[in-house]
């Protein structure tokens, strides 16, 4: 064991850092349309590094992240993942989901791979290199990372994307990943263009969602 490093507030200096946070994520969108101008992927290094701070089952940190900036390996995921979602508009999705879809004006095509300056993708990895290296809760933890991970690029003024292509083996094969890891999510990052447009969304009011007992 080890002190805890913690800095108590003032119930004021939390209502303030709650509010600011609020205020900040609710101006938070997903990106189609991204800019190719050039990010600092040191940045992004950072980002990933505070996401790998995130609790995990039995602290088995049960991830990956492959930072992808290389335009030849972008465009072949892009390729990759368009002939899944050829597939997957073209008549492996339902009626309802494909209805559920046309708000955001949707289709096969995604040149955001290709357009956004980096691709992040996370593996969850369901043991370690030893099969015997159990891991748990890898859903659970993975994806509290990736809510860090969003979050922190939002804050740092950086746009983005959760795209989940299905089924996504494509990844794993393209990045070299071991057989244990399997893609979770495809994050494309970066500037969204000049006159980005994005669905006018509304999110459920908080006596919706929050329950006080």
């Amino acid at each position: 064991m080890v002190s805890l490093t913690f800095r108590r507030r003032t119930e004021d200096d939390i209502r303030e850092a709650a509010s600011s946070w609020n205020a900040s994520m609710q101006t938070r969108r997903s990106v189609r349309h991204f800019s190719r101008d050039p990010i600092p992927l040191d940045a992004v290094e950072e980002l990933i590094r505070a996401a790998a701070s995130a609790p995990s089952g039995a602290h088995k940190q049960p991830w990956t992240f492959v930072l992808v900036s290389n335009p030849e390996l972008k465009a072949k995921i892009r390729e990759a993942a368009e002939d899944e979602e050829r597939a997957f508009y073209g008549g492996r999705a339902g009626e309802r989901w494909l209805k559920d879809l046309e708000v955001f004006e949707t289709d096969w095509q995604k040149p955001f791979l290709q357009d956004a300056p980096a691709l992040i993708v996370v593996f969850a990895k369901r043991h370690g290199a030893d099969p015997e290296d159990r891991h748990y809760y890898v859903n659970e933890s993975v994806g509290i990372a990736v809510g860090i991970l969003l979050a922190g690029l939002h804050q740092a003024g950086l746009a983005t994307l959760t795209h989940t292509p299905s089924p996504m083996k494509f990844l794993a094969e393209l990045l070299e990943r071991p057989a244990h890891e399997r893609a979770y999510l495809l994050i494309p990052v970066g500037f969204p263009v000049e006159d980005c447009q994005v669905p006018d969304l509304k999110r459920k009011p908080l006596d919706e969602v929050l329950i006080r007992r």
